[in-house]
Formats: C-alpha cells, sequence, structure tokens
C-alpha cells in the first residue's frame, strides 16, 4: 500500500490523530474525554472513506470516481438518497450540528477523492481505483465506530462487525487470506 488515507487527510486537513476503535467494546480505549474535534475526526473521516470504499467496489462507481472533478457532490455520490443520514450519525457521534458535520465530511471527501487520484496515478482505470480502497479497507475498519452503524447505512455488515477491526499476528494474517479471497490486496 504506498499511502495510508486517514493519515493523509489527518495531516492534509489538520485532524487530531484518530483513536483506533477496541473491537471488544466498539469504541475507542481511552479513558480521556475527547474534544469535539476529535470527535467530530473519528466520526467523519473513516464514514467518508467506508462510503468512498462503497463506490469504489464496482467499475461503474470507480468510473464515477475517475470522470468527476474534486469539487463534485461526493456525500451524495457515497451515500445517494442516505447522505443525510450518514451526516445526521456523524453530527450526534460529535455531539454538534448537522451543517457543521457536512462542512467536514464535504472537505474529507473532496480530500479524500484528491488523494486517491494522485495515488492511482495519471491514467487511473477502475482496477487501480478499487486496489488503492482495498488496501486502505483495513485502515478504514481500524477507526469507524460501530455505535455509528454506517454499515447498516450502506447494506454491508462487515464494516461494523467487531472481526473486521482486530488486530495481531493471526487477525492480521486472516485479514491477508480474506483480501486475497475476495480479489482486494496484492
Amino acid at each position: 500500500m504506498s499511502v495510508n488515507i486517514i493519515e493523509t487527510i489527518q495531516k492534509n486537513l489538520e485532524y487530531p490523530a484518530l483513536q483506533k476503535i477496541d473491537p471488544n467494546i466498539q469504541e475507542t480505549k481511552d479513558k480521556y474525554v475527547p474534544t469535539q474535534v476529535e470527535k467530530l475526526a473519528q466520526a467523519a473521516i473513516p464514514a467518508v472513506l467506508a462510503g468512498l470504499y462503497r463506490l469504489a467496489r464496482n467499475e461503474v462507481g470507480a468510473n464515477k470516481i475517475i470522470q468527476n472533478d474534486t469539487k463534485a457532490d461526493w456525500l451524495k455520490e457515497f451515500y445517494s438518497d442516505k447522505e443525510e443520514e450518514a451526516v445526521q450519525k456523524v453530527a450526534q457521534y460529535a455531539a454538534t450540528g448537522e451543517a457543521e458535520a457536512k462542512s467536514h465530511m464535504e472537505n474529507i471527501a473532496t480530500e479524500a477523492v484528491r488523494i486517491l487520484k494522485k495515488d492511482t496515478g495519471d491514467t487511473p482505470t477502475p482496477v487501480k481505483v478499487k486496489k488503492f480502497m482495498d488496501d486502505q479497507r483495513h485502515n478504514i475498519l481500524v477507526y469507524l465506530p460501530a455505535t455509528m452503524a454506517i454499515g447498516d447505512l450502506l447494506n454491508d455488515d462487515a464494516l461494523d462487525d467487531r472481526t473486521n477491526k482486530m488486530e495481531g499476528p493471526i487477525s492480521n494474517l486472516m485479514h491477508k487470506i480474506e483480501d486475497k479471497l475476495s480479489g482486494g490486496g496484492s
């Protein structure tokens, strides 16, 4: 994998570092109370990237990513008629207003597509787009709060499944096998 899209977005948009979600409790492990900006980043970045991942899963979606400019209404592309519900979930998790959540999500979406296009080179193809996002899948899942139920929203239960968030030698091996069998990974 060439870049970690979560870390790149954090750096480029100056968000605080995200906390990994503990698969046993389905929330961050840390006992401290995160700031509103930390909660907003924790919710918005992986939620937007989960939508991008879903869009990139098929050739039609990957072509939309390739052909649209970076100022497209990406949240609408990622979530279709569930865009408002996705924004509500992020706003609720971050304890902020929907307008603020949507603004952050739009900026994150634009930056994510820009990073994806840059990393897939001068001649992006649906295969390159899908591979890039397949390589990002685990990075997205370990930061996505299950309490937001983004998987339900996108009709992909695997996004909220705790086994997809597990890490360690055996879990990492299983994730690599899963990537090979699903056509993802290298």
